[in-house]
């Protein structure tokens, strides 16, 4: 259990909530693509690269992945509210970028499920988990399962802000490239908020 330092790091847990729905999935993207007119936001769309595309490709089944471990450990008991709070908004972030990634991919005429020969993908540096560390998370219980949960998604989230630097030095695309920033600036706050929740454990 998280004991006397518990409301701390829920209070952490709420900086990172703050800092995620002001920058994520909608925010810098958003704005860019539907302040101005419709065909500006189709302007922001048509110009894009290979590396625009090979982000929207991996970073959808990594985004998945993420709210599949979030859901797995909301389905637990004995979880402390600030791993909840945490779980709950990592879904909340990654859900709706999963939606846009797919957007961009349909609207550049690209198949989002093109991963063969990608490179790293599946090697362990992009920080995806294999059908064991799933498995393992999916039959761990109460502290263990916090405990394992916080280590995995740390790792996932160190592959998701590498990606994202991948898009932010090759790509082209101004939306894709704001969603990058916002996954590297919400993932590292993250990041740090799991290392003091770790650490209180």
């Amino acid at each position: 259990m998280l004991k006397p330092r518990t409301f701390f790091y829920a209070a952490l847990a709420l900086a990172a909530t703050l800092t995620l729905s002001s920058c994520a999935g909608g925010s810098p993207a958003t704005e860019a693509t539907t302040a101005p007119a419709a065909e500006s936001s189709a302007d922001s769309t048509a110009v894009f690269n290979a590396a625009d595309v090979t982000f929207a490709q991996m970073m959808i089944p990594h985004h998945e992945q993420a709210v599949e471990m979030s859901d797995d450990l909301l389905a637990k008991d004995g979880v402390d509210q600030s791993i909840i709070d945490l779980a709950t908004e990592i879904k909340a972030a990654q859900e709706p970028e999963i939606t846009q990634l797919k957007n961009w991919l349909s609207a550049w005429g690209e198949d989002e499920n093109s991963m063969s020969g990608m490179p790293g993908m599946g090697s362990g540096s992009d920080g995806l988990m294999s059908d064991d560390d799933m498995m393992a998370l999916q039959d761990a219980a109460g502290t263990d399962a916090t405990k394992l949960f916080l280590e995995q998604m740390t790792v996932h989230h160190e592959g998701a802000v590498a990606m994202a630097q991948l898009e932010l030095d090759d790509g082209e695309n101004a939306d894709a490239q704001a969603m990058a920033a916002s996954i590297i600036a919400s993932q590292t706050a993250e990041i740090a908020v799991m290392a003091d929740l770790l650490a209180a454990l």
